[in-house]
């Protein structure tokens, strides 16, 4: 990775970033590049929320669904487990 985040980058880099796979200066250079691009920040904040409610799907959690969550999302998911 070279100094500076790029969008290509954050998104190339997104789940490691997630799962805590980054080095240090990898995640400094990634929230950085987050804090100053709206369009990462909604990005990542979607994609942790795309995260937590599979989680719950695949756990059998009967939480409710943010609103934020495309509505497409949750049914793809819902049909998936009802494939299960």
């Amino acid at each position: 990775m070279g100094t500076a985040k790029t969008c290509r980058e954050v998104i190339e880099f997104l789940a490691a970033y997630v799962d805590g796979e980054l080095s240090e200066d990898g995640r400094l250079r990634f929230d950085a590049h987050v804090a100053a691009c709206p369009a990462c920040s909604a990005y990542l904040k979607s994609y942790e929320a795309t995260v937590k409610l599979a989680k719950a799907a695949l756990s059998g959690s009967d939480d409710p669904v943010p609103a934020e969550v495309p509505e497409d999302l949750v049914k793809a998911i819902l049909a998936a487990r009802r494939k299960e």
